[in-house]
């Protein structure tokens, strides 16, 4: 089973005015995101922040007004709507440069190089081949600059492929005016290879006895962190680190200061040159 840009951002287009109301507490999130990147970014040097999946802008804001240079990127037209007005409220969009684009194309958007490359949220499983994970990972290495940090925040799906679960609770909000706004979410999972896991994201609003439901679906290749750090090592990145984060992992990689040749089964260009041998 495969996906496009295209149905991913049908997905995060649907949910993204409603996006702040899948945290408990979003201003918390944003103060946290920032706190926890400066916290990774102290004594690297970083000042030039690409956040290559910037959503509605939980990482982006806040580095923002910790006074980071911020060039946010987003596929999802409706994401970069919500970002751009929660920046604006926050005031700090004219201290942010928004621009559309998936991974795969982030030559085609923005220039390099870069002081850090971020992307959480759990984006980077989004991409279901070996293909697009290999290629996206050599582009932030391609537009970081020697020294330069990754930053990649995604569940560890390792654990969550032994379980497979089949439900997963949201959070309950209410509604200005009345009423409640509830999230929830069921996992269907097909056998691979690769395993594909789809995410039926439900979100109910109502009160008293009338309540309405919307379904919304989104795919997700279930990568574990090791594998991502196989690829990572690979590309050239060092120092990996990997941490947990309330619902993420973390993992941090820094660019060498002398750059080695990519391996054989890559180009410098960023582009594949065939499968790993």
């Amino acid at each position: 089973m495969q996906t496009s840009t295209e149905e991913t951002n049908d997905f995060y287009d649907a949910i993204a005015e409603s996006y702040t109301l899948f945290y408990r507490d979003w201003e918390t999130q944003m103060e946290r995101e920032g706190l926890g990147l400066r916290t990774i970014f102290r004594n690297r040097g970083v000042l030039r922040v690409l956040d290559a999946s910037c959503g509605a802008g939980a990482q982006a804001i806040p580095l923002a007004q910790l006074g980071f240079e911020v060039f946010a990127v987003d596929p999802s037209i409706g994401m970069l709507r919500k970002a751009q007005e929660i920046a604006a409220a926050c005031g700090v969009d004219d201290k942010i440069e928004f621009f559309r684009g998936d991974f795969i194309h982030l030559f085609d958007v923005v220039t390099g190089p870069f002081d850090a490359v971020i992307t959480k949220g759990n984006s980077l499983p989004h991409l279901l081949t070996d293909d697009e994970i290999e290629t996206t990972l050599l582009i932030f290495f391609e537009l970081l600059r020697p020294g330069g940090t990754l930053v990649i925040g995604m569940r560890d799906f390792g654990q969550f492929m032994e379980d497979r679960p089949r439900f997963l609770p949201g959070f309950i909000h209410a509604i200005p005016g009345g009423g409640e706004h509830i999230t929830f979410e069921t996992w269907e999972w097909e056998d691979g290879p690769p395993v594909i896991a789809t995410c039926n994201l439900f979100i109910v609003k109502g009160q008293g006895e009338h309540y309405g439901a919307i379904k919304r679906s989104v795919v997700f290749r279930p990568l574990s962190t090791d594998e991502v750090k196989v690829v990572l090592l690979e590309i050239g990145f060092e120092e990996i680190a990997d941490t947990f984060d309330r619902t993420e992992r973390i993992l941090v990689a820094r660019k060498p200061l002398a750059i080695k040749h990519p391996p054989s089964w890559l180009r410098q260009d960023g582009q594949k040159n065939g499968k790993r041998g």
